[in-house]
């Protein structure tokens, strides 16, 4: 009886041994794959710059064993910065959800616009104030100015040295309302359309919210418009 035990024993043990044995390795992740599907995002993110765009995405950790999947996706968390020094996200949900974070750098290299010479705070921008040089602008902050139709006839919000790169948020407007002016306030609705005199309270560039007072001292919030202009919908 003990031999016929040890002998079904030994018989087992060498039928498991055999099954794990045949049993197939996990397929792993390909590093590779994850560095072109960060590198291919990025390059869609910055398709409509103007400009010749280079991204190289870092390596990525050879320590993780990450199970293979069949449609990695890359992502950014919001806010994140697509050009210049950036980190991209890629992660599988099926079979097996993981998540990968790779550094990357992504080279703009466009024209864009700078002070020729020295400007004051508020003081309008003139297009032989203004040159264009070519760079890369993935390293600068976001929002440069890439065309002097941009900043021509708007001032800018900060006195800035020669040479210095514009930003789009360091310009203001030319207003189209002052302060104190009497504008066309011209109301709409559904079905209705009408329009008023008032004066202004403050000033603003065509877009910018302003507020004006009716004759009556009613005090309305609109959107102020060339030639002295103010939307008010309702």
């Amino acid at each position: 009886m003990k031999i016929a035990f040890f002998t079904a024993l030994l018989l087992a043990s060498q039928y498991c041994f055999a099954q794990s044995a045949a049993a197939p390795a996990p397929t792993l992740q390909d590093p590779a794959v994850l560095k072109r599907v960060a590198e291919d995002y990025l390059r869609a993110q910055n398709a409509a710059l103007a400009g010749d765009v280079t991204v190289t995405a870092g390596p990525v950790n050879q320590r993780m064993s990450l199970a293979s999947c069949p449609a990695p996706q890359a992502f950014q968390q919001p806010g994140a910065r697509t050009s210049g020094k950036t980190t991209v996200g890629v992660r599988c949900t099926a079979p097996v959800a993981w998540t990968v974070y790779i550094q990357a750098q992504v080279s703009v290299v466009s024209d864009y616009v700078a002070t020729a010479v020295p400007l004051v705070q508020g003081q309008t921008i003139e297009q032989s104030q203004l040159v264009l040089l070519k760079g890369d602008i993935g390293t600068m902050p976001n929002g440069i100015v890439t065309d002097m139709a941009q900043a021509v006839g708007r001032t800018s919000t900060v006195s800035l040295a020669s040479g210095t790169p514009l930003r789009l948020d360091a310009l203001r407007g030319k207003p189209v309302v002052q302060q104190g002016q009497l504008v066309r306030v011209v109301s709409s609705g559904n079905g209705f359309r009408v329009s008023a005199e008032a004066r202004a309270i403050g000033n603003a560039s065509d877009g910018q919210v302003v507020q004006v007072r009716t004759p009556a001292g009613a005090i309305l919030s609109g959107v102020a418009r060339m030639g002295g202009l103010v939307e008010v919908v309702f």
